[in-house]
């Protein structure tokens, strides 16, 4: 496993993210494909063994109960000090005011949340889960900054939403002298290149660290392109990803599964291989719900693609709409 630095700040990452949205109490959340505690455990267990040491949760992953997972596996696991965590805040946690968003209120009431299901005392990476276009953005940064002053959290990071929306952000932090943010989590693979147009350009010019989420596009370069899964068929976000331009997400899958063949490795390989293998990405974040998940992303980091097989798998894509904001 390597280790990189996150953009152009201090804190050193796996090469590959656990992402930890498939592990949590089915009956908490709208996500009742998620794996138990019991089913969970053997999965962060392993991660650790193969030189994962990051690992990324939300607060609202099965309502809280993700972070409870991870926190407790890891406290077994490992030492605190050679693990990074990363949780995020934004998504409804509790029905009324105040119960939801990127507003300092809710802000400083997550974080204490977060820290007392992850069983720590404090995050490595502290994320906005989207963009909220209710709250100044100067609020938010400010509160930001007031949780790294605080110890609660080493860094802040931010995930999908517009360029213009996180040089915004930047700026607010610069003006206001806080915190600014060290990574971006976006939504980014083979059939969803649309971050190559600003975000990626822009991370790269600020030396801002970014960690794909759906690197393997929800599963569906992975397998034969009308096969569904348990979780295909009832994740109501993800259904929402890769409804446009289905023939040529065909055509690029199609290509995954020729490189694969032709290299004699699963197509999980190839198409982790190309994310990973992108200028601008420093971690992609990949889910597990089998531990060959977990054996392919490692293997993955040591695919090295051709200039060829590259074009090959990139000639089908045509631009799409928006999507995961």
């Amino acid at each position: 496993m390597d280790y990189k630095k996150l953009g152009s700040s201090g804190l050193e990452v796996s090469s590959i993210t656990l992402g930890c949205m498939s592990y949590g109490d089915p009956q908490r959340g709208s996500h009742d494909w998620t794996l138990t505690e019991e089913q969970s455990r053997p999965f962060i267990r392993r991660a650790l063994e193969l030189g994962i040491t990051t690992f990324d949760t939300a607060n609202v992953y099965s309502l809280g109960s993700s972070e409870e997972i991870l926190g407790r596996a890891l406290g077994e696991f490992s030492r605190r000090e050679e693990v990074v965590i990363a949780t995020k805040v934004n998504g409804t946690m509790r029905p009324g005011p105040n119960g939801r968003g990127l507003s300092r209120v809710h802000i400083m009431e997550q974080i204490d949340a977060s820290l007392s299901r992850l069983g720590t005392d404090y995050v490595d990476l502290y994320q906005i889960h989207r963009w909220d276009p209710t709250v100044p953005i100067e609020e938010t940064m400010e509160a930001l900054h007031d949780v790294v002053k605080a110890g609660k959290a080493r860094y802040i990071g931010a995930s999908s939403m517009f360029a213009w929306q996180f040089a915004q952000a930047q700026h607010a932090a610069d003006l206001g002298g806080w915190t600014r943010f060290v990574s971006m989590q976006d939504h980014y693979n083979l059939i969803n290149r649309e971050e190559e147009r600003e975000m990626h350009p822009f991370c790269l010019d600020q030396g801002i660290g970014v960690l794909p989420w759906s690197p393997l596009a929800r599963g569906r370069l992975t397998r034969d392109w009308d096969a569904s899964t348990a979780r295909s068929q009832t994740d109501e976000f993800g259904a929402t990803l890769y409804r446009q331009a289905e023939e040529s997400d065909r055509r690029v899958a199609d290509a995954v599964a020729s490189v694969a063949q032709r290299r004699g490795v699963p197509r999980a390989q190839v198409a982790l291989a190309w994310v990973a293998g992108r200028e601008a990405v420093t971690s992609p974040i990949v889910g597990a719900t089998k531990l060959s998940h977990l054996e392919d992303a490692v293997a993955a980091l040591e695919l090295h693609l051709d200039s060829e097989e590259v074009a090959e798998l990139e000639a089908a894509y045509i631009p799409h709409a928006i999507a995961g904001f």
